[in-house]
């Protein structure tokens, strides 16, 4: 029950042989984007990753994620930090529908990017702030789906319906007719912070934050490594599943008792991740 009384987004069912994808001009722009740390403040919650479960930061960006944020949270205002590319379109849509369904205040800041499902995301805000620098992209719904003939003849009906539901968000928040709203859809539209004020998928600008220091700058350039990995591999047209596999190949063993995946090794991997990406430049 959002303070603005956004309505919850229809339970869409995934399909049996639908893939789901993050735009590859969208991972482009964000993995050149510098990483940012997460807030201190206990009702922030941070969204740094591409949207759905992902085999290198652990778990990913996941309803279940969020909803368990949220419930740590409680009863509070809670202030949603994006910078993201996307993700799982699914994902994305049970995330808006936890925070939309959030009894007291949202506060959305965009730090850099809010893409494809992030946009999504970003709609459940009471106040949705743009950092100055920063982009709101939408489209329609983005995957891959294997078959035959008929099965793909099925799913592009299914992405209409998928394409109508995401419509029905934006039309909710900022009020433009449904048709206006499947334009932009339609060419893939990227806004910035002052034309997503005016269109009204935003509320105001603000500054964004500098990068804070992190204790492990080889951590950082393993992440931001196997970003520009994939976001160079997605250009390519390696799919979801074969990039990953692919950077994990790469990756040295994983030891579960390890604190955090990226730092483990991280020169290896890093080193590994730089020679791919020159690889595929060449």
């Amino acid at each position: 029950m959002s303070l603005r009384e956004l309505p919850q987004a229809a339970a869409l069912q995934r399909p049996q042989n639908f893939h789901y994808d993050t735009p590859s001009d969208a991972l482009a722009r964000w993995a050149e984007l510098p990483l940012a740390a997460n807030a201190d403040d206990a009702n922030t919650i941070t969204i740094y990753e591409q949207i759905g479960a992902d085999w290198w930061t652990g778990e990913g960006v996941t309803a279940k994620r969020i909803g368990a944020a949220l419930r740590s949270i409680g009863n509070n205002p809670v202030t949603v930090n994006i910078n993201s590319p996307g993700g799982d379109m699914f994902e994305g849509i049970a995330i808006y529908n936890l925070l939309a369904a959030h009894p007291a205040a949202i506060t959305v800041n965009v730090f850099g990017l809010a893409a494809s499902a992030a946009s999504i995301i970003a709609m459940a805000g009471d106040t949705i702030n743009m950092g100055v620098g920063s982009f709101l992209m939408i489209h329609n719904c983005w995957s891959w789906v294997s078959g035959n003939k008929n099965d793909l003849r099925a799913a592009a009906d299914q992405f209409d319906a998928f394409d109508t539901a995401l419509a029905d968000i934006y039309h909710a928040r900022t009020g433009l007719k449904k048709a206006a709203i499947a334009d932009l859809m339609d060419a893939e539209t990227w806004l910035g912070a002052s034309d997503a004020i005016d269109k009204g998928f935003a509320d105001a600008m603000i500054d964004e934050p500098q990068p804070a220091a992190k204790a492990s700058i080889g951590a950082d350039r393993a992440i931001l490594a196997r970003r520009q990995a994939e976001a160079a591999l997605a250009k390519s047209g390696y799919t979801r599943a074969d990039r990953q596999q692919l950077i994990a190949a790469l990756a040295p063993q994983r030891d579960a008792s390890a604190p955090s995946p990226a730092t483990r090794d991280a020169g290896d991997i890093t080193t590994a991740l730089a020679g791919l990406l020159t690889t595929i430049k060449s």
